[in-house]
């Protein structure tokens, strides 16, 4: 099943996620353009990392459809029902959906520059001379070039999360996703990270953020979305949902959570 060309470059539409009896995911409806950043925010368990999850089938959905690029992402259209991709095909999909976790999985036994390369020459059969130079180059993009041949045990939590951003965007995603990346950080270090994302953001990446920083939001976010028990509760510009938020609940988390309104 394919979009028409005009497709967003994410639509979700319908998607439920249950484990077990608990339904995680209740009906989620999201549209995000190209070039266009979402941040998600909400409690804890809330259902915003499972939906991140679900975009990149990390987790597969119990019902409607996702996809990327005018893509079906983890299945096929077989008529009357939907049926799961092979795994191989489910990777290749993969590819083109950049994510960076709140921890920074980075191989400890590897340099930065060797764990940039490793998807691009492994999954995507890169050549190896290609892969370190665009690797040199997106490393240096993010402040680190003087660390190219350094270990992530040298390096401080938001150096290691600013490789971690550089290894995804190796892959040269169409849709980068980050999962509270710097909810693992020291606050003096959360700083460096979002400048890098702010420079994403600037040069047109389309990014979905799971994220606590309502300032990041606010200054970045095109859009934001509010994700409570499982559903959207409310979603509109970052101004109409931070400033202006006009449901109750949003009122009350942004108060509780983040002092503001």
């Amino acid at each position: 099943m394919s979009e028409p060309a005009a497709a967003p470059m994410l639509r979700v539409a319908g998607v439920h996620k249950r484990f077990r009896r608990d339904e995680v995911l209740k009906g989620i409806d999201l549209d995000v353009a190209a070039g266009e950043v979402l941040c998600l925010i909400g409690p804890s368990g809330s259902g915003k990392s499972t939906l991140l999850r679900c975009v990149n089938h990390l987790e597969s959905i119990d019902d409607g459809h996702i996809w990327v690029d005018g893509q079906l992402i983890g299945y096929r259209d077989a008529g009357d029902r939907l049926v799961e991709l092979p795994e191989r095909e489910i990777c290749r999909q993969r590819a083109a959906i950049g994510m960076v976790f709140q921890h920074f999985n980075l191989f400890a036994h590897l340099t930065v520059l060797e764990n940039v390369i490793e998807a691009p020459v492994a999954v995507r059969r890169v050549p190896r001379g290609e892969a370190v130079r665009l690797a040199r180059e997106l490393i240096g993009r993010v402040g680190l070039a003087e660390k190219a041949d350094a270990y992530p045990a040298r390096l401080s939590g938001g150096q290691q999360q600013r490789v971690a951003i550089a290894r995804a965007l190796a892959m040269q995603p169409k849709l980068l996703l980050f999962d509270e990346p710097t909810s693992a950080l020291d606050p003096e270090l959360v700083g460096e990270v979002l400048e890098v994302m702010r420079a994403l953001a600037d040069d047109g990446m389309t990014m979905v953020v799971v994220t606590h920083e309502m300032a990041f939001a606010r200054e970045v976010g095109d859009r934001v979305a509010f994700i409570d028990g499982g559903a959207i509760v409310e979603e509109g510009s970052s101004s109409e949902v931070l400033v202006a938020p006009r449901h109750e609940r949003t009122r009350a988390f942004l108060a509780r959570f983040v002092g503001t309104r």
